[in-house]
């Protein structure tokens, strides 16, 4: 009985060492491949971001893909966004804090890619997240894609503040030759979706910072995109990896900045790319469009005026863009009849609408 007792404890101790010997490999194996996995440069820019940078920061930091240098650059915040930047520092070696006088988006993004010692860099803004995987699976696609395979993005969803899930539908599935479907409309939709190889960005002379001096930042992104695409092929990962916060802070909620931001690009466009004109045309005014819709069903006259003026100065008839008009005015009617028949919206009745919703980072 004793000699029983006795084999049995043998097997379990045998059986722990199993799993400790097991768990050590693992642990050695994951060493091993941060060591000898391309270094990946992950570039923040943050203005006044105290709200949401913790959540960004903690979704970049648990990624598998572990050989990363998170460099976060600091737009002349007068918030606690450095600070919380540096207790990230003092707990995550990898994350490192640039300041900056504030000088934009694009100037932040900028100087993280000028202070990248990767030889692939990956974007993300101080509000969106990042699911475990993303740069895992973009770093496997791009090597997939060969030397050509200047940039891979993924698919969005949709987070409100919380960061519950708002919409979550497939995304686009473009991919090699990309510049024809870029000029008619940036289907990439964020500048937190993309993993770039240095050298492209360095081709390209990084991001626009001159827009921001024209009152139109925010395709800064999508003109980055024009430019790789026409030296590089594209590639794609179709899960939703990444998680594009709404909201009133961001920068493509101010409608009347994008829309000439959109106008200053789409000129570039048809001088960079003469021979698909009517691409890029018929993109604008399809932009145009929707952008018309939405401005006036949310009341925002001033926006839908100046939509109407860009539309008046298009080579098309008076009567065309005397068409445009019942849009506006049954935009504002809707949106008065939703006023008197519930109030007006506001945060609190936003996220009842998404109690429902699941969390992003935990699906």
């Amino acid at each position: 009985m004793t000699r029983q007792r006795n084999s049995v404890g043998d097997k379990a101790s045998q059986i722990r060492a199993g799993k400790q010997t097991c768990a050590a490999g693992a642990v050695e194996r994951a060493a091993s491949t941060a060591l000898t996995a391309p270094l990946v440069t992950v570039v923040v820019p943050a203005f006044n971001a105290e709200r949401t940078i913790g959540e960004t920061l903690s979704s970049v930091r648990a990624q598998t893909y572990r050989n990363l240098e998170i460099i976060v650059v600091d737009d002349g915040s007068s918030d606690a966004t450095a600070s919380i930047v540096e207790a990230n520092a003092s707990e995550d070696e990898r994350v490192r804090l640039i300041r900056q006088d504030n000088s934009g988006v694009a100037a932040a993004r900028n100087c993280g890619i000028r202070a990248a010692q990767g030889g692939f860099v990956a974007p993300v803004d101080a509000d969106d997240l990042w699911r475990p995987t993303k740069i895992e699976k973009q770093m496997a696609e791009i090597f997939a894609g060969g030397p050509r395979c200047g940039l891979v993005y993924t698919w969005q969803a949709r987070i409100d503040a919380t960061g519950r899930i708002l919409d979550q539908r497939p995304g686009p599935a473009y991919e090699g030759d990309v510049t024809p479907r870029l000029l008619y409309g940036n289907f990439l939709g964020s500048g937190s979706l993309a993993l770039i190889r240095k050298e492209a960005l360095d081709e390209v002379g990084g991001y626009d910072s001159a827009l921001l001096a024209q009152q139109a930042q925010g395709c800064e992104d999508w003109k980055l995109y024009l430019e790789i695409a026409s030296r590089y092929r594209f590639g794609v990962v179709k899960e939703h990896l990444t998680g594009y916060r709404q909201g009133p802070g961001r920068m493509s909620t101010d409608r009347f900045q994008m829309l000439r931001s959109h106008e200053l690009v789409r000129r570039w466009a048809l001088d960079r790319f003469p021979e698909h004109a009517p691409c890029i045309r018929k993109g604008f005014a399809d932009y145009l469009l929707r952008t018309l819709v939405i401005t006036s069903s949310r009341g925002n006259l001033r926006t839908a005026l100046n939509i109407v003026g860009l539309l008046a100065r298009r080579p098309t008839s008076t009567l065309g863009v005397l068409m445009w008009w019942p849009i506006i005015v049954s935009g504002v009617a809707a949106r008065a009849a939703r006023r008197a028949l519930v109030g007006p919206s506001s945060p609190a009745d936003h996220s009842l609408q998404s109690d429902r919703a699941r969390k992003f980072l935990q699906h």
